[in-house]
């Protein structure tokens, strides 16, 4: 079947936009011009989150059902006013702006992901932010991840520079973002987040691991400390995710933290009440 196109206007940027009604999300039939409309309104917050961020994108051309691959390149095609960045020999594009969001979400890339660092006049620079990923075992979940995150709240204090913001990741666990002050290089500070990571698992052995043997993660929360590496990312706030719900890594409170064996994942419609209700719960540049 031929690819049903809307030429559309975004941004005074001229788009070609297609097959709207093709179901991404089999499970709750959720359509890609859900997805499109989705983006659109979480933009204000979103392109706040990834400014000056090199994207990796994660497609589903067919939907979540199907295959997926992860893109780091631009691909052919792309519209010359979507600006570049070159880094080991990959060139990531930039999103600045809805145009730039549409033309991607077009393409089905559902999970933007950036690292902890930005692009300065086109140069890299040291991250101003650093994450801890908590990633449950089998056997555990969110509310073992929400009671590790109180823990390490306090403990962030020696190195941040900001208020430490939890974020559900809507895949299985959760994100602990804070600012740093850039004085630090991508791996001094994945160094320091591996040995708290290390301190937090002698002082709990039962409930925390920092080693990535998958073996030792049953029943445990694995304090994933590498995605400070400056060739990791990390799923992008306010994106959505590839699972079988149209959930989004969703900043959250940390009254919601605090009450941790309710704590579930949003989905996007989800998230865009609570941008309307709370406003962005996002502090960071």
């Amino acid at each position: 079947m031929p690819e049903e196109k809307i030429s559309v206007e975004v941004d005074g940027r001229r788009l070609q936009v297609s097959n709207l009604d093709k179901i991404l999300y089999p499970g709750t039939e959720t359509t890609k011009g859900e997805i499109l409309h989705y983006y659109a309104q979480v933009a204000p917050v979103l392109l706040r989150v990834i400014a000056q961020r090199p994207v990796t994108r994660v497609r589903w051309p067919h939907g979540v059902g199907d295959q997926s691959f992860f893109e780091k390149n631009v691909p052919g095609g792309t519209p010359s006013w979507i600006r570049r960045v070159e880094r080991g020999g990959v060139t990531y594009p930039l999103i600045d702006d809805v145009a730039g969001l549409t033309y991607f979400a077009n393409l089905a890339a559902l999970e933007l992901h950036v690292p902890q660092w930005k692009f300065v006049d086109e140069e890299p620079v040291n991250p101003d932010r650093l994450v801890i990923d908590l990633d449950p075992g089998k056997g555990a979940g969110l509310p073992e991840c929400a009671a590790l995150a109180l823990t390490i709240r306090d403990r962030l204090a020696e190195i941040a520079t900001s208020d430490v913001v939890p974020v559900t990741s809507g895949s299985k666990g959760m994100q602990l973002y804070a600012e740093v002050d850039g004085s630090r290089t991508s791996e001094e500070v994945r160094d320091w987040v591996k040995s708290l990571a290390q301190r937090l698992t002698k002082e709990q052995p039962d409930a925390v691991v920092w080693k990535m043997t998958t073996s030792l993660r049953p029943g445990k929360v694995f304090v994933d400390w590498s995605q400070n590496t400056a060739a990791k990312t990390t799923i992008a706030p306010y994106s959505l995710r590839g699972r079988d719900r149209p959930t989004v890594a969703a900043p959250r409170t940390w009254d919601e933290i605090e009450d941790g064996p309710t704590l579930q994942h949003l989905t996007f419609d989800e998230v865009l009440d609570r941008l309307e209700d709370l406003g962005d719960l996002w502090p960071l540049d």
